[in-house]
């Protein structure tokens, strides 16, 4: 390992150790939209890591925050279940991420846990109302900004409109 793989490997556990996950962001480009996740709740709670895609970086450290802060308390967040408690007027739902995803959304954390493996949950925010991505009525180019990582691209979980949002 580099050192600069392992100074940041080091930052994230003390970071970890001291608030209960490091918050990573990457910024948005021509690509894709912004997004951050949690590297810790795995090795400090036992819970899934989290991912947020497409929202500001005060905002996406703010809804990590408060994933960890629940998690810390031994909340557990269930795939296709509603939650409040995130954004002011936004529901949001979580999904499991694939595995597929975790060298481009997750890389961080691989530092930190290496082939051991750890779960991540994507945190997938709604619009005002409670529109999601892959609803009909969502706005044009909203499923693209914060595409859904599980292997197909769609909720897998739960159904749409059914036994989920």
């Amino acid at each position: 390992m580099a050192d600069t793989d392992e100074n940041l490997r080091k930052w994230l556990v003390d970071t970890a150790e001291r608030h209960g996950a490091a918050v990573m962001q990457v910024a948005g480009d021509e690509e894709g939209a912004p997004y951050a996740f949690s590297v810790g709740a795995w090795r400090r709670f036992g819970k899934p890591e989290v991912v947020v895609i497409g929202l500001a970086s005060e905002v996406s450290h703010a809804v990590i925050n408060t994933y960890v802060r629940r998690v810390g308390r031994g909340e557990r967040f269930v795939p296709g279940r509603l939650y409040e408690g995130f954004v002011t007027e936004c529901p949001v739902t979580f999904e499991r991420v694939a595995r597929q995803h975790y060298p481009e959304f997750l890389g961080s954390a691989l530092l930190v846990y290496g082939d051991e493996g750890f779960p991540a949950l994507q945190l997938v925010l709604s619009l005002p109302g409670g529109v999601f991505p892959w609803q009909d009525d969502a706005p044009d180019g909203f499923a693209e900004y914060q595409p859904v990582l599980t292997a197909s691209g769609s909720p897998e979980n739960w159904t749409p409109g059914y036994d989920g949002p």
